[in-house]
Parts: structure tokens; sequence; C-alpha cells
């Protein structure tokens, strides 16, 4: 190629510059500032004779400048050395991503099936939807944990794009460094890949189109491809059905492509579990605490129950769910009092609904009174009342 008086000049500066016949994106920045170009050279960067690797680019020098004793020869093999020492990935082989049993977990809803999926081996990417707090993301958690497989969770949200879910360079004592993303991870460990909250990603999730439909991915960024090994496998839950929120419960949630939705052969609808069963998980989770009171159980299941009919009939715009009856017992087990306990846990309703809720509990557990609760938050103030200023 026979260079122009400008590009013999922008060769010569780069040269003089750096003493190298190579240049990466950075070291051409600085010769464009030099120079007061304010876009990089396209006879360069653009023509593939002279890219060495990505972003790294050989300039033309022979017979055109008079190497230094200085001057560093830079080989094209020793790029590619280069390059790849600054690809590294964060998983770890001592690394241990089998979830840990839960003492206080009782299977129910699809959680059998979802074994099932799991210890098929076969690539069957499932999406699972239902009301908050009803067991979702517990039921996979629990799944791989029982047959000890490897689960790497992926909390998504509306900014959530390719770099967080594939990878992307991270700055590393003073140097960018690739890192593989959560989804890289799974399919080069054959793990479980769980997409939490899907429905509150935005289109940037299409990125991941040709994992979901079990095949490869050509990470663009370094030039490699990754193949999924044997055993990986994609869930995801959402509130909704990918189709957005129309009554406004779970703001922030949007309406999903269509041709990403297909990649999702089933869909469970995971509902809450049964009294039977929500009555064992709040047993358990009180004798993990040393404590047994089943008629307290028994009495915050029926509560939910009826709270539960009168949603459903659209009476009422809020649920207890079954996470929330968990939060109340953890708080029982601290505060030692039943009514106080589960006040603290509805405090997050507007001021109408809580007071419906514990009126409602009073008459389903005769052996409290709300006015015990008010008489001990007056009591309370009384302690703390200052003799002096009495």
């Amino acid at each position: 190629m026979k260079l122009n008086e400008k590009q013999l000049e922008y060769v010569n500066t780069a040269y003089e510059m750096f003493s190298s016949d190579t240049l990466e994106k950075s070291q051409i920045k600085q010769v464009n500032a030099k120079l007061g170009m304010k876009s990089s050279p396209a006879w360069l960067i653009k023509d593939p004779q002279f890219r060495l690797t990505r972003g790294v680019y050989k300039l033309p020098v022979n017979g055109l400048v008079n190497p230094s004793k200085n001057a560093k020869q830079v080989s094209v093999p020793e790029v590619k050395q280069k390059i790849s020492k600054q690809i590294q990935t964060t998983e770890s082989a001592s690394e241990n991503l089998v979830p840990n049993k839960e003492e206080t977990f009782v299977p129910f809803g699809n959680y059998k099936d979802l074994k099932n999926i799991v210890k098929s081996g076969i690539f069957y990417p499932t999406f699972i939807t239902g009301l908050s707090g009803n067991g979702k993301t517990l039921g996979v958690q629990q799944s791989c944990a029982e047959l000890k497989r490897e689960m790497i969770r992926v909390n998504i949200t509306i900014e959530t794009d390719e770099d967080d879910l594939l990878g992307g360079f991270r700055l590393q004592d003073g140097e960018t460094v690739w890192h593989d993303g959560p989804v890289v991870n799974a399919m080069k460990k054959g793990a479980v890949l769980l997409l939490d909250e899907i429905d509150l990603a935005s289109n940037k999730i299409m990125c991941l189109q040709p994992v979901l439909e079990g095949n490869g991915i050509f990470l663009k960024k370094i030039g490699q491809f990754v193949e999924p090994q044997d055993g990986f496998q994609i869930f995801a839950t959402a509130n909704t059905k990918g189709k957005g929120s129309d009554d406004g419960r779970f703001i922030g949630t949007n309406i999903l492509n269509e041709a990403f939705l297909e990649r999702f052969p089933v869909t469970f609808e995971q509902a809450y579990p049964t009294a039977k069963i929500e009555t064992k998980i709040l047993d358990n989770v009180m004798n993990h605490y040393g404590l047994k009171d089943t008629e307290f159980t028994s009495n915050l299941v029926k509560w939910a129950d009826v709270i539960r009919r009168t949603f459903f009939d659209g009476g009422i715009d809020e649920i207890i769910a079954t996470r929330r009856l968990v939060h109340i017992v953890n708080a029982y087990a601290i505060f030692k009092n039943k009514l106080k306990a589960v006040e603290v846990c509805i405090n997050r309703f507007d001021d109408d609904t809580k007071n419906s809720f514990l009126d409602l509990y009073t008459k389903v557990d005769s052996g409290v009174n709300i006015d015990e609760l008010n008489q001990g938050s007056s009591n309370d103030s009384e302690e703390h009342v200052d003799p002096i200023n009495e």
C-alpha cells in the first residue's frame, strides 16, 4: 500500500511516540490527540491487512521509517499472547455453586416436575410464573440442592444487559481484563441457570436467544465461541407471563418479546401451597427455633386463606403470601408475641388494609385481643417517661 503524505505523517508520529510497529486503541487515541484528529484513521483501523487482533493494529513501517535502537518489534503471536493474558474468567475450580438444603423446606406445587427436568439432563428452558412469595425461586434452588447440581442465579432488572449476562472487560490492576458473565459461566460448567424476575427485563435480554435455543454463543468482544456443556439448563421466574401487569400490581414488569417467550417450551403456573402443606412449612420454621405452637401456625394459615379468597374474588387489593407467613413466625421467635408479630409484618400495607387484616386475625384467633396490642404499646411508652419531666 502506497501511503499519502498525511498517512506517512501519522505512521511516523506513532512510531516516534511508542517505538513500536503495533498500536492498541488507547495508543491510537493518543496519536489522534497529538495530530489534532477528531477520529481514528479509517485506512488503518478498517483495513484487514493492518489488523492483528481485536483492538491491535500493525503500522506499515517497513521501508518508511528508520527503527531506533530501542524500537520494539512485536510479532503477531506475541500480540495474541498478550491479548490472551487479558482474557480471564471469574469461575473458580474450587467454588461450590450447589445451593444449601433448607431444613424447613416442604416440596409442593411444581417441585417434582422441576426436579425431573434438572435430573433428565435434557436442555429444556422452563418459565415459572406466579404471585410473589409462593416458592418459585425456592423450588428451583431446592431441586438443585437435592440433586447436588450447581446453580447460578441472576436477578434481572431493567438495566440488565449483554455485558451483565455474557461478560465484559473489567478494570483490574490498571488493565482491562475480560470476565465471563454468569450465563457463560453456567454454560461452561454445565450448571443450572436461574433468571429471576425475568419480566423486569428490557429488550436487551434478546442477547440470550441463541442460548435459549441450546446452541453455543459467539462472544464477539473477544472472538470466542462458547458451547454449553452437558447438564446446562435454564429456568426463568416471573410474577407475570411476560405480558406486563395490567392491574399495576407488579410495577416495572415489561412486555417481553414474543420471539423470546417462544424459546421457553413449557410454562408452569405456581400457586400457593395447600393449607396442609403451608401449615407444615410454618411448623418446620417453628421447630427451627425450638418452638412449638401448632394452634398459632394453624390460625395463620386460616387467616391467610380468607384473605386470599377475598383477594381472588376482587374484594381487596393485597394478599398474604407464604413468605409473609414465614416472616410472621420469624418475628414471633424474636418478640414472643403473636399479635405483635402479625402487626410488624403487615405494617407494609396502608393503614386501612393493615387494620382490617389485624381485625380479621383477632376473629380467627380467639386467644388474642387487639386491645392488648394497644395496651402493650402504651406500657412501652410509659416505661420510657422521664421522671424529671413528669
